[in-house]
């Protein structure tokens, strides 16, 4: 059995001691970070092998993006690819020694007006989506897990409100149907919805909210999915709600499920 978590952790460098935090509490065998904003050669990660986790594959760009994996298992680099070809680090895999392939993804976040003709992020989160979607029909994933911020919640209740989120990014019909057909493409579970398969759901909070505990105006943008071969192994989801209230945290929280593998 392994752990794995997902954690937009928003700079890698500027919260070292939050992964370090997380890893000594949870200790989750591997851990997927997404935007590092750090080239690899500056991740700090002698505090992260002096906590066991001594193995990495990452990608990284300076002050941008970036995912990282971070492993007590041997791994080793499994590729990348640069969807939509935006010249990014969104997209980093490896293998563990038992065949599982990871992938560790950021979809971008789109922008703030869902329109692609008055704004190029969103048509850039969409093609990103469009891409997922082609690459899992033509090669057809199989014993493999995919995490990330995915920057899509895409059920209604994976949002605060869905009647107030239709118009807002993350949220739009058309990017859970980008969403979903990349999903389905792959033949992905939701293995987080698997396990937690009603009721609301977040993992990330706006730095907006004065009070975000109280607002509690979430969206689940962050994700673990599994092949169906492998679904059935995975277990004991958990979003760490709590991390949203650490010093200085990120907006995002971990996500966490294990795999009988």
């Amino acid at each position: 059995m392994f752990t794995i978590a997902t954690w937009n952790i928003n700079s890698v460098r500027l919260r070292e001691g939050l992964v370090a935090r997380f890893l000594r509490e949870e200790a989750p065998d591997v851990l997927c970070l997404q935007e590092c904003k750090s080239p690899v050669e500056k991740i700090p990660l002698d505090q992260f092998r002096a906590l066991g986790y001594t193995h990495i594959v990452a990608r990284g760009q300076k002050g941008y993006n970036g995912v990282a994996i971070l492993s007590r298992l041997p791994l080793e680099d499994a590729g990348d690819r640069d969807y939509a070809s935006l010249g990014h680090a969104r997209h980093v895999a490896a293998r563990l020694e038992n065949g599982v392939t990871i992938h560790n993804m950021y979809v971008p976040a789109g922008g703030d007006v869902p329109d692609r003709t008055v704004n190029e992020k969103f048509g850039q989160k969409l093609d990103f989506v469009a891409e997922m979607r082609d690459v899992f029909h033509a090669d057809n994933p199989k014993k493999s897990i995919l995490v990330g911020d995915l920057n899509i919640a895409p059920r209604e209740d994976d949002v605060w409100s869905h009647k107030q989120m239709l118009k807002i990014v993350s949220h739009t019909p058309v990017e859970v149907d980008h969403l979903l057909a990349a999903q389905d493409a792959g033949k992905w579970v939701d293995v987080t919805r698997q396990d937690i398969p009603s009721g609301l759901l977040y993992s990330w909070w706006s730095y907006r909210a004065k009070d975000w505990h109280t607002a509690d105006k979430g969206r689940r943008l962050d994700h673990i999915w599994a092949t169906t071969d492998i679904a059935n192994a995975g277990h004991a989801s958990r979003v760490l709600r709590p991390c949203r209230g650490w010093e200085q945290p990120s907006d995002h929280v971990p996500v966490l499920a294990s795999f009988d593998l």
